[in-house]
């Protein structure tokens, strides 16, 4: 499955704000860089061949690119970074604060209500073209209570922080003095050295039968036969890292990057999202995540790309961080 173009708010009355109705929080930055160190790899940056021509119109063409040195996470931020840095500042995200009726002047008031939006497995075949079928906004939900008010983070700590709009992430970031990748450089950083590669680890998607990523086996989206032992989101460090030591660097959960989304043959509408949303900037997410299904959306690759709207949280996508500038030249 894809990374949701959600302001599926708009139809379905999620939460969503622009910046005039939820300003932007801006923590202290209280974390040091050089205590962070031990958790990022040092990408030396360089030349390589950006995007594909063997699967979706909006990674077209493949062309070259290059990327100075930065330094990168390890992993995604987990659950228990995440809580960290609330604890420290008393951040709210932006599922945890509620809608403006301005904003959203038809929806049901019953979900003008802080919320997000959740994964809802249907017990039956469905149309693929109606992604309602499978995706709902559900009060409540947010980083701490990802399938819903019920649901905690027991046993979760190391699994990816997810419900994180982008100022969620450009505020955890700042607080660590860190900064969002540009789509080029997590690109780069995910193929792991291996030139125009289908995946961090070659062109097969299983080889000799091996799961390497998080991502949903059975027929999407009613069948998860979790085959790759998990359903739903898995600890970071779960699966192989690629050529880079970086783990999670496809599949698990989609991730934010800085970069606008501008491609003019990109989709009008993502594969799985409820609404091809309004007029919201986006942002461009990477790397597919656990909900994404070879009959459905192939998108648990390097080269793979969606445009998020900046007012979207959902239980699929989080995010990582880098550092551009070396500490004692690397």
């Amino acid at each position: 499955m894809s990374a949701p173009v959600i302001s599926a708010s708009r139809t379905v009355g999620a939460a969503g704000l622009g910046e005039d109705d939820r300003p932007l929080q801006r923590p202290p930055v209280a974390a040091s860089v050089l205590q962070q160190r031990g958790t990022m790899i040092w990408i030396a940056g360089g030349d390589f061949l950006m995007g594909s021509n063997s699967f979706y119109r909006e990674e077209r063409p493949a062309r070259p690119a290059a990327v100075d040195g930065f330094w990168i996470d390890k992993y995604p931020v987990t659950n228990a970074e995440f809580a960290a840095f609330v604890a420290a500042t008393g951040y709210v995200t932006y599922s945890e604060r509620a809608p403006s009726r301005d904003m959203y002047p038809d929806a049901d008031p019953a979900l003008l209500v802080p919320g997000s939006l959740v994964f809802k497995k249907p017990d039956r075949p469905v149309s693929l073209r109606d992604s309602l079928a499978w995706w709902e906004y559900r009060p409540g939900a947010n980083w701490r209570h990802p399938e819903g008010p019920q649901s905690l983070l027991v046993g979760r700590d190391r699994h990816p922080v997810v419900h994180i709009a982008y100022e969620d992430a450009l505020a955890y970031a700042a607080w660590a003095g860190k900064q969002l990748p540009s789509e080029a450089e997590w690109e780069f950083a995910a193929r792991g050295g291996l030139e125009g590669k289908a995946y961090p680890w070659g062109d097969a998607a299983n080889p000799d039968g091996r799961f390497l990523s998080n991502t949903w086996q059975g027929r999407f989206p009613y069948e998860d036969l979790a085959e790759d032992g998990y359903a739903g989101t898995s600890p970071v460090d779960a699966f192989p890292p690629n050529g880079y030591g970086l783990h999670d660097m496809v599949g698990n959960v989609w991730e934010w990057t800085s970069s606008l989304w501008g491609s003019p043959d990109g989709p009008k509408m993502s594969c799985c999202h409820a609404s091809e949303g309004g007029a919201a900037e986006r942002r461009v997410v990477k790397g597919g995540s656990h909900l994404c299904a070879p009959n459905y959306c192939l998108r648990a690759r390097p080269a793979a790309r969606q445009g998020e709207t900046v007012d979207s949280s959902t239980c699929h996508i989080g995010f990582r961080c880098i550092v551009r500038k070396p500490a004692g030249g690397q």
